[in-house]
């Protein structure tokens, strides 16, 4: 790396979502950019499938797109208001998901590529790195799949363990193989968008009480994957729990979970008394996977099934008896750092202040929230070039609420990855709690526009 180190002003190691955001951000601020990606130079993660930057390796969905009442919508709404990368090609990868927003993930990860590709600033480069750099500016954004020789790289210079956690992915059907006589298209409450299928988001394949207790059964009982020993002890993350690990918790977990059949309504169990149909004892929904609409995944349905206990257990699905499955669900480790101890406020690692991390292995969990970080690292970075000082993002913002988590306001001993929330915003005890969702958004709305503000007057025209 030293001969090419004149060409770039900042390395950046990993061209997954927070790589390719925080690229982006760098190259619009006029920084040279060299953004090593390993995937295609021989090396491959255990969970992605292509070598385009910014797979999506898990489910394709950004989650709600509301960005008055949510969290992560907010975030979104944030993440565009600064030009985000990410929140660009969704919008040109979106397919219909309700009031979420999901994307074709070939024409996401194709529209992120080919805007890197296209901008002067930006070099790709299919390279495995191994080792820290031991100087210039460097983003390393290596997610939760980190390469062992470069996760070994990191712990030496960390001084401390890595934390772990397991992420299962969930299956993608084929649209033509569904028996679409037993199921129906709505959305939950039949909630819609422009974008939306005719009758809904959601294919939804209803389930009596004994088929469901029979595929509860068939959940506890299936073969599932073997763990290597210094896995064993690995605790899984809350947000992407395996179906079967829910299924053990209590025989109706799942059907107050993501089988629940609450605002569904049932055309095979029409009465009298519910003459749009009887909300069914559980259901199992799928959503469109790409544009084409010839995918479908099935939400909240990650597992560690082995692949044969899959295809037998999820065929006795009602309209699922023929399925053919794009992609069978797995399961991967995912690493990520003590980031309230071994990172700073502005993402450098202590020990080695010219390195910032992003995304994923900071301890942040979920594609929007890794682009975030990313973007933030991005931006910082950029601020350090030009020699201006940091300007931290309000924490009432979801932006700056998140960096807050990240950095310095969890307990390092019992740090964990989290998801936006508003439990990580500054509280507004005052605001009664019907209120208080929307009183937070517009909060963050109006100091993010603020803190926009104050960044332009800080740089000459």
């Amino acid at each position: 790396m030293t001969s090419t180190a004149s060409l770039h002003d900042v390395h950046i190691i990993g061209g997954g979502l927070a790589g390719s955001e925080a690229a982006w951000q760098l190259a619009k601020a006029g920084a040279k950019v060299r953004l090593s990606e390993m995937r295609g130079s021989g090396s491959m993660t255990p969970a992605h499938q292509t070598a385009g930057l910014a797979e999506l390796v898990c489910s394709n969905s950004f989650r709600s797109d509301d960005d008055t009442k949510n969290a992560v919508g907010l975030l979104h709404h944030e993440m565009r208001a600064l030009d985000s990368l990410v929140m660009r090609a969704g919008e040109v990868a979106r397919v219909p998901a309700g009031s979420a927003m999901a994307v074709d993930r070939d024409v996401f990860s194709a529209a992120v590529e080919q805007a890197l590709r296209e901008h002067p600033n930006v070099t790709i480069v299919r390279e495995r790195v191994d080792e820290l750099p031991t100087a210039g500016l460097t983003i390393v954004a290596t997610g939760p799949l980190t390469a062992e020789a470069l996760a070994a790289s990191i712990v030496r210079a960390t001084g401390s363990e890595r934390l772990a956690f397991f992420d299962a992915i969930a299956p993608i059907v084929h649209r033509d193989s569904i028996d679409m006589s037993k199921v129906w298209i709505q959305s939950r409450w039949n909630k819609r968008t422009e974008a939306s299928n005719e009758g809904g988001d959601y294919i939804n394949c209803p389930m009596t009480k004994e088929q469901y207790l029979a595929f509860h059964k068939g959940l506890i009982e299936g073969e599932k994957t073997e763990f290597r020993e210094w896995e064993k002890d690995t605790p899984y993350f809350d947000g992407c729990m395996p179906i079967e690990v829910m299924a053990e918790r209590g025989v109706d977990t799942l059907r107050f979970g993501p089988m629940k059949g609450v605002g569904l309504d049932n055309p095979f169990d029409v009465t009298p008394e519910f003459p749009q149909g009887r909300w069914p004892y559980a259901v199992v929904q799928l959503r469109q996977d790409n544009k084409l609409g010839t995918l479908w995944n099935m939400v909240g349905f990650q597992t560690k099934l082995k692949y044969g206990a899959q295809v037998e257990l999820f065929r006795t699905i009602p309209g699922l008896e023929n399925a053919e499955f794009a992609r069978l669900g797995g399961l991967h480790r995912n690493t990520f750092l003590n980031s309230p101890e071994v990172l700073d406020r502005q993402l450098r690692l202590k020990a080695a202040p010219h390195i910032r991390f992003a995304g994923q292995v900071t301890g942040c969990e979920g594609y929007v929230e890794s682009a975030a970080i990313g973007l933030v690292a991005g931006l910082m970075t950029a601020a350090e070039l030009a020699g201006r000082g940091w300007q931290p993002l309000p924490a009432t913002t979801a932006l700056g609420a998140l960096l807050s988590h990240i950095t310095g306001d969890a307990e390092a001993e019992t740090f964990q990855p989290m998801n936006v929330n508003f439990g990580l915003f500054p509280p507004l005890h005052e605001v009664g709690k019907k209120a208080r969702k929307e009183a937070y958004t517009s909060r963050a709305k109006a100091d993010l526009a603020a803190w926009i503000a104050a960044q332009r007057e800080a740089v000459p025209a």
